[in-house]
């Protein structure tokens, strides 16, 4: 699996060609070498994040999907999504893809570096998402917990807000509807 996304290169506001592909090997070094030093650095609340694990469950679980944004040689977005599961907080008889882990590589951070290195590789990584929630039939339906510190990412996303969930840390619950063409 291979798909073009465009994003924007922060420095001088230009689009760039990147791929969506399969989480692999690569990614997992670029992570561990790349990634973990400058989100530990930066006291990033995914710095302690696991993604071999997460790699080896979608190898071993026929629901469980992982994937990586590459630019350039470098992993750039991560994500692992569950998609037989879930089922909506809104309407239990919904199913949805449920993102289990995001992350944005701490270049495209803002919080991290001003500018940041390339925008929008979230926001790719959720439309991905929603692509395969109306692939498998659940309409555009994608859930999440959140950090504390992605929220206000996740409220400009549009993602309707269904506040701390006490099964989950009290982390807040986010969900996108009906995709509505």
């Amino acid at each position: 699996m291979q798909r073009r996304v465009l994003l924007v290169r922060g420095r001088d506001n230009q689009r760039v060609a990147t791929l969506l592909v399969e989480l692999a090997q690569k990614h997992l070094d670029d992570f561990e070498a790349h990634w973990r030093p400058v989100l530990e650095q930066a006291g990033a609340e995914d710095k302690f994040w696991d993604w071999v694990v997460k790699k080896r469950i979608s190898l071993s679980s026929d629901n469980v999907e992982s994937f990586a944004i590459d630019y350039a040689g470098m992993t750039q977005g991560l994500m692992a999504i569950e998609t037989q599961w879930h089922r909506s907080q809104v309407n239990r008889r919904n199913r949805i893809v449920y993102v289990q882990a995001i992350a944005s590589a701490p270049w495209n951070r803002g919080a991290i570096r001003r500018p940041p290195e390339l925008r929008g590789v979230g926001t790719a990584l959720l439309l991905f998402a929603r692509q395969r929630s109306l692939d498998l039939g659940y309409e555009g339906r994608v859930g999440l917990h959140a950090l504390p510190g992605a929220e206000s990412f996740y409220d400009d996303q549009n993602m309707a807000d269904y506040g701390p969930d006490p099964a989950q840390e009290n982390l807040t619950y986010f969900e996108y509807g009906r995709f509505q063409r």
